[in-house]
């Protein structure tokens, strides 16, 4: 059985940044691909971004130059840097391996 603990989620300032983490409970290279999605209240969960196992990394238009994710392998970690953050980025953000296994969520909320 798959793990995928979020953290780091809370609010904040539009124009401010957070920082999610998504620790996993085995190595994250057993995942094809990891990734992030969000979803905000009345609305479908969407995909925010992915990254491969070889690294390859793709971002929702909404957030492109201001999202980042990345990796810790000796971790077994995912992180989505968010910086700029605008009050429609406010949504539960979920971690997904594979889009087989999903953490419990975090949320965040972006203040205007």
């Amino acid at each position: 059985q798959v793990q995928l603990v979020e953290s780091g989620g809370g609010l904040v300032q539009a124009g401010g940044s957070l920082r999610l983490s998504c620790a996993a409970s085995r190595s994250i290279f057993s995942f094809n691909a990891m990734g992030w999605y969000r979803q905000a209240p009345e609305k479908q969960r969407e995909l925010v971004a992915t990254i491969t196992i070889g690294g390859s990394t793709n971002y929702a238009d909404s957030v492109k130059g201001r999202f980042t994710i990345s990796r810790d392998i000796a971790k077994k970690t995912v992180y989505l840097q968010m910086n700029s953050l605008k009050p429609e980025d406010t949504a539960v953000y979920y971690c997904d391996a594979d889009r087989a296994y999903w953490g419990q969520g975090t949320q965040v909320t972006v203040s205007s």
